[in-house]
């Protein structure tokens, strides 16, 4: 069995790999099991060669999720065609529905519960995809990892890139019923629900609206001080660089416009390669850590990581993790939930309670 040490062994290694061109990773590898095969070290994002010679040994999952303003629905076109094998992860079904926000995180209970009904246990390596490219599939693999389990990758370039190597889709009929099983598994868990799976959510990686608070007071209370103090702890918000300066609206009708007090702005199309979304491909890593740098973002320390709804800040994570091997942490309102207060402290040109 091959093992995946230090990065300066992955150039001379990776033409040997039966896995195709690999990220570049800079953490150590450790095996996963499955079924009847053994993958060494599943990388966080796989190419569809890799994954075509597969299909049978990991499970696939569509998390496709689109924009309202994309016009697209994602439960249709799943029924419609997807990866051999593939079943559908709604993010807005597996998720909290106490709240009014957007797919917000599920309970440990209901992520069990929704795993289960898919057959995925933790042993099984998962490969999250979707409609557009890496879009709402970083959010699902980032919500895989939180609840503990580490054997998740991202399909690079998603359904249109498997079909652009002209690789086989399903087009077979499923049923509604049959699409939202984890959902209706998820949405009927509760406290001391038994089931197989056991999530175990890593509580430090979920920001909070009380720990943002607490978090950007000091750059708050400087007002238009400059240099804007830095933070205890780096927040990058993934919104693109007109809604971060609060110059463009936000889709969602109701927010302030602006960005929190010490943020800085990664836009997520950014860290594509070409900043192609339909199809997206991150960058290489040095290009990565190169794109964080110069928005003043130290890569190799933790990093928050924030958006308009939670989905594309899991993007930045998924580069992050690239470069470093690091999980960074979301803030899981993000400016759903941000935007929509009167008393959090917001920088932005169209805001008239700058700070």
């Amino acid at each position: 069995m091959l093992r995946i040490g230090h990065p300066a062994t992955l150039s001379a290694a990776t033409s040997r790999l039966p896995w195709g061109r690999l990220p570049k990773p800079r953490h150590t590898a450790s095996s996963v099991r499955c079924k009847a095969m053994t993958v060494t070290a599943i990388p966080a994002v796989v190419t569809p060669d890799w994954l075509k010679d597969r299909l049978h040994e990991v499970k696939v999952l569509d998390t496709s999720w689109y924009l309202p303003s994309m016009g697209r629905n994602a439960l249709q076109e799943y029924q419609a065609a997807r990866l051999p094998g593939a079943q559908f992860w709604d993010i807005d079904g597996v998720c909290d529905t106490l709240t009014d926000l957007p797919h917000m995180l599920p309970g440990e209970e209901a992520f069990a519960a929704a795993a289960d009904a898919l057959g995925i246990s933790h042993e099984d390596a998962v490969v999250v995809y979707d409609g557009l490219g890496m879009f709402a599939a970083p959010r699902a693999w980032w919500t895989w990892r939180v609840f503990g389990h580490d054997r998740v990758a991202v399909l690079e370039g998603g359904l249109p890139a498997w079909r652009a190597a002209g690789l086989p889709v399903d087009e077979s009929a499923v049923s509604p019923g049959q699409a939202t099983i984890a959902t209706k598994a998820a949405r009927t868990a509760g406290p001391g629900t038994a089931t197989n799976y056991k999530a175990a959510l890593k509580r430090e990686k979920v920001v909070h609206l009380a720990d943002m608070l607490k978090l950007v007071k000091p750059a708050a209370a400087a007002g238009g001080q400059q240099p804007v103090p830095k933070l205890a702890r780096q927040v990058v918000d993934a919104r693109p660089s007109g809604r971060f300066k609060g110059v463009d609206p936000e889709p969602r009708p109701g927010l302030r416009l602006g960005h929190m007090p010490g943020a800085n702005n990664v836009p997520f199309v950014q860290v594509y390669a070409g900043e192609q979304v339909q199809g997206a491909k991150l960058k290489s890593v040095d290009e990565l850590e190169q794109t964080f740098n110069a928005a003043g973002v130290d890569v190799q320390s933790p990093i928050i990581c924030s958006c308009g709804s939670g989905l594309t800040a899991c993007i930045l994570a998924l580069a992050q993790y690239q470069v470093t091997g690091q999980l960074a942490s979301v803030y899981d309102g993000a400016w759903c939930e941000w935007g929509s207060l009167a008393e959090t402290p917001i920088v932005g040109e169209n805001d008239p309670r700058q700070v």
